[in-house]
């Protein structure tokens, strides 16, 4: 929920109106005075209302702004859907051809690594060496086999 505005919007238009039909153009801080504002956000409003008039081109509309903000609320929304579809694909591949290797392994998982099967985007299992000893990764006895 956003946060309750501090002016309302007749005082934003109001203020906006009297600076721009003022001729000359007041100083921005003495009006901001004058209507009890604060003077950045009278500078503030009056660039908006510049720029929804088409005479300002360094910041948006206010119509380009909502269509912004709409448009990544429907990114967020197909995001999460791709999500949803994502995991649904995968739990239905999975029923339908229950010999398919699973490469994720949950927590409560009692599969090891002798019993799983793997594939080629499945990590591989530690290397089997005779008696279950993994030998040396020592490079400086290359000649001689070394087992630990």
């Amino acid at each position: 929920m956003a946060a309750p505005r501090k002016y309302s919007l007749e005082l934003r238009e109001r203020a906006v109106r009297m600076y721009r039909t003022s001729d000359p153009k007041p100083q921005i801080k003495k009006l901001a005075v004058d209507l009890g504002v604060h003077p950045e956000a009278l500078r503030g409003w009056i660039r908006q209302a510049e720029a929804d008039a088409g005479e300002r081109d360094d910041r948006l509309t206010t119509d380009e702004r909502a269509e912004l903000a709409a448009l990544r609320k429907e990114n967020v929304q197909l995001k999460r859907a791709n999500d949803v579809l994502r995991t649904a694909s995968a739990f239905f591949a999975a029923q339908l051809d229950p010999t398919r290797p699973r490469c994720g392994r949950s927590s409560t998982s009692t599969r090891t690594w002798e019993s799983s099967a793997y594939s080629g985007n499945c990590p591989s299992p530690p290397r089997r060496t005779t008696a279950g000893v993994v030998p040396s990764a020592s490079r400086a006895n290359a000649g001689a086999r070394t087992w630990n």
